[in-house]
């Protein structure tokens, strides 16, 4: 199950993005801050564990083309609370025990408007790799224009439809 819903903060914005998965908190932890686990599911690769903060270096990914981004790391509380940076933005993570698994709450905050849909396709793509990541199925990230290949417009349509009323 997704919720997504747009928050105003100031001048900016914040998805609130909610999904539930089946993994308890502590096997959802590893695939937010291993790197080797970010990889095959995030729209970024890191330069190291996200487990401690400080500077990391995450960089987006779209086919061939790779931009790197210095980014800080300011809270990581195993297995609840990781907020850091992604350029301007801030992502704030939240595991939550829900049951046996786990209600994982992305809090991505950002001052570009206009893209609100987008974004909340991109992680909701995002979120259904993690989820078959994290039930052992091999996965790749579905990062970029690859995405529209899954549906990614369709999501965004979708989105666009449910911030507007």
């Amino acid at each position: 199950m997704t919720q997504a819903t747009l928050v105003p903060a100031g001048d900016r914005w914040t998805l609130v993005f909610i999904r539930e998965l089946r993994k308890p908190p502590e096997q959802v932890w590893p695939a937010l801050i291993d790197p080797e686990r970010l990889d095959r599911w995030a729209p970024f690769t890191a330069d190291r564990d996200l487990g401690t903060p400080g500077a990391v270096t995450l960089t987006m990914v779209d086919g061939d083309d790779r931009t790197p981004m210095a980014c800080t790391v300011l809270a990581a509380e195993p297995p609840h609370l990781l907020e850091h940076t992604w350029g301007d933005d801030l992502l704030r993570w939240e595991l939550e025990a829900s049951g046996t698994g786990t209600r994982l709450t992305l809090r991505h905050t950002s001052a570009e408007k206009g893209i609100e849909a987008m974004v909340a396709a991109g992680w909701h793509l995002c979120a259904d790799t993690l989820e078959r990541l994290l039930a052992g199925e091999p996965v790749v990230a579905i990062r970029g224009e690859a995405a529209r290949e899954h549906g990614w417009e369709d999501l965004r349509n979708r989105y666009a439809k449910m911030f507007t009323g």
